[in-house]
């Protein structure tokens, strides 16, 4: 059966606030539907993007000082490596595992977000649509972070794997502790990276390994019951990305609209597979100061027309797409942050109601 969101709204991690409370509060009122916990770079290193999973994996070192973490390839790592596959095969063994990836948990130091919006939850005590988790890609994780030689531990294959396996379980565990909360998890996985796929920067990563690097994530994260997404906030090939078999594909629908265009028969196969669309129209720039909920509709018809003509069945683009800012907010400025959050909802009902999807 397709998920048919019907333009609701979600969003991407990333607010620039000191004031945990606050970003789980204006998660929590502008989605109110599908909120998200929110990921907040400004407050520790712990925080970063790439650093906030990276807890737990082993031969890793937390560079304080130097505001970077790397793997220490050069040590004896395979009893550390022993000890990693041990409990990824006693959570994640297909016939015997126990489903239990707190191996992997992510802790309150790196995550703030999550246990306040766990503790929001549970004092509210009901159940939501939609809860909205988020994880960093293996392709992104492993190419942004090296090894003590500055090498992007990618190219390192025995740690590629344990990366791998140690983000989808960050998923899982993720997905379990907001499972009680709502009738459906949403989890993301983020891989700005792909914006640089197929340059000469990564000339070497091979295409049908991105696919089945993508594939291993979303097949941990649907053995929860959840809705596995992928967000690129860049231009890439985005039939990647339905290749490796994603339920949404969330893309810069405000910078790169045209670019989902140029993939008219993958776009046609996630359709009809149930998949959906998360039109991340909602600029996350100096542009929210200007762009109206008018306006950005405009942008927004204008592809769906494009795809339309193409040969995409209208009926299914429209009720299987959701709206989100076209990236995270983290580096903007917090007034701009919270206008993104407020007019990624005011848009969202602008086209429910315009579509007859209220109600």
């Amino acid at each position: 059966m397709a998920f048919t969101p019907k333009f609701m709204a979600t969003g991407v991690g990333s607010m620039p606030f000191l004031d945990v409370d606050h970003a789980v509060d204006l998660s929590f009122s502008c989605l109110s539907e599908a909120p998200i916990w929110p990921q907040l770079p400004q407050v520790s290193l712990k925080e970063q993007m790439d650093i906030q999973y990276s807890e737990g994996m082993p031969c890793l070192v937390l560079d304080q000082e130097k505001n970077r973490v790397y793997f220490d390839t050069a040590v004896d790592y395979s009893e550390s490596f022993g000890e990693f596959y041990e409990a990824y095969m006693t959570a994640m063994d297909p016939d015997e595992g126990t489903g239990d990836c707190s191996a992997m948990a992510i802790g309150q130091d790196y995550a703030k977000g999550i246990y306040t919006a766990e503790t929001q939850l549970k004092r509210q005590g009901k159940q939501l649509p939609f809860f909205k988790v988020h994880t960093t890609g293996p392709c992104t994780f492993a190419l942004n972070t090296t090894d003590e030689s500055k090498r992007a531990i990618y190219y390192n294959e025995e740690f590629r794997d344990v990366i791998i396996k140690a983000l989808a379980m960050k998923c899982r565990w993720q997905i379990q502790k907001f499972k009680p909360f709502a009738d459906n998890i949403i989890c993301f996985v983020d891989e700005p990276i792909l914006a640089a796929f197929g340059s000469s920067t990564y000339v070497s990563v091979k295409r049908e390994d991105v696919v089945e690097h993508l594939a291993e994530m979303i097949e941990a994260v649907r053995l929860d019951g959840a809705i596995a997404g992928i967000h690129c906030c860049g231009n890439t090939e985005w039939s990647i990305l339905v290749d490796a078999g994603v339920d949404i594909l969330n893309f810069d629908a405000f910078d790169f609209a045209d670019s989902i265009t140029i993939y008219p028969e993958a776009v046609k196969t996630l359709l009809e597979r149930g998949g959906s669309i998360a039109w991340g129209v909602v600029p996350t720039s100096e542009a929210i100061n200007t762009e109206t909920v008018e306006s950005l509709t405009q942008k927004l018809e204008s592809t769906m027309d494009k795809l339309i003509s193409l040969g995409v069945d209208r009926q299914a683009l429209l009720e299987q797409a959701l709206i989100t800012p076209s990236c995270g907010t983290g580096s903007l400025n917090p007034a701009d942050a919270e206008l993104v959050f407020k007019k990624t909802a005011e848009l969202s009902r602008f086209l429910r109601n315009k579509y007859g999807f209220a109600g």
